[in-house]
């Protein structure tokens, strides 16, 4: 109630930069997000941190954070912002005239299955909202939602980080891709088959492909990993012409369902299916243009 009491004191527009910094916890983006200057951003911050006689965000290892003080007041600035929204009416928010850069952390498999159709449609009803890409692990893409450092993760996240929301894009499952001449006139491989194969991993440095190895490992069952590598994009290329097997999300294969040198299968034994998502810092829940840009990559999400 004090910090209800305090924000009821402060002029609504530094609410509203207040609101932007906590979430974006750099002063360019805020501005950008703001459509306001750097300088008149850091002169915001300087009135902020008079009025509370705190900090507010404070440089550590390069990244501004949230201070004690600020952290407490989070709670009542959402309330306060959501009640005047709620008397104010929605935000305006025109796509077409938006102007905004959105940083979204994925791996080259989303950016495969989700990029093209989100492009598509920004450039046509959104023309001035751009993207910035980044890959990483998961874990490294939930810590880059929660510091700030990106706006968006799209991936499989078995474990959430307190502040971290998601919605769930589409469910996904598990193929198999191999040279077809090496089937012998077979249309897949059988068990026996698929394990005396050597096969193509593809997974980040700190994240084994856990989904498929757990599964034959419950099976009492292991493969042999001729090579492993840290991107999607080129592991169809090694199959052309060897007897490798990939066995990768389903989607990633849709471009070689219709090739005629190379076979797409379900694979010989079960593999659970997995939710894909977007995730987001709580504390973008209410901005309008994010907001915008979630719900238009669950649209083309819907076709894919």
């Amino acid at each position: 109630m004090h910090d209800m009491n305090t924000l009821r004191g402060v002029d609504l527009n530094l609410l509203v930069v207040l609101d932007a910094l906590l979430a974006e916890r750099h002063v360019s983006r805020t501005a950008s997000r703001l459509n306001m200057s750097q300088p008149a951003v850091s002169h915001a911050l300087g009135r902020l941190r008079h009025l509370f006689d705190d900090p507010l965000l404070i440089r550590r290892d390069g990244q501004l954070v949230a201070s004690a003080r600020a952290i407490e007041i989070i709670p009542a600035l959402t309330e306060a912002l959501r009640q005047v929204r709620a008397v104010l009416g929605p935000e305006g928010f025109d796509p077409a005239k938006e102007r905004r850069t959105f940083r979204l952390a994925m791996s080259d498999y989303g950016s495969a299955v989700i990029l093209p159709d989100l492009m598509r449609m920004l450039r046509d009803v959104a023309p001035g909202i751009d993207l910035v890409m980044t890959q990483s692990s998961r874990e490294a893409m939930l810590r880059q939602v929660l510091d700030g450092d990106c706006d968006l993760a799209l991936g499989v996240f078995p474990v959430l980080p307190e502040g971290v929301e998601t919605a769930q894009l589409f469910t996904e499952s598990f193929a198999c891709l191999v040279d077809r001449g090496s089937l012998g006139g077979r249309d897949r491989l059988d068990m026996d088959s698929y394990l005396a194969r050597p096969h193509v991993l593809v997974a980040m440095k700190d994240e084994p492909s856990a989904e498929i190895d757990a599964a034959l490992h419950a099976i009492g069952r292991a493969r042999r990993l001729a090579v492993i590598l840290p991107h999607w994009g080129n592991a169809p290329r090694l199959i052309h012409g060897t007897d490798l097997v990939l066995t990768v999300a389903r989607k990633a294969l849709a471009l070689y369902e219709h090739d005629p040198a190379l076979a797409v299968f379900e694979p010989p034994f079960a593999i659970p299916s997995f939710p894909f998502v977007q995730g987001w810092h709580e504390r973008r829940r209410a901005d309008s243009a994010h907001l915008w840009l979630r719900n238009a990559i669950a649209r083309v999400s819907m076709s894919v």
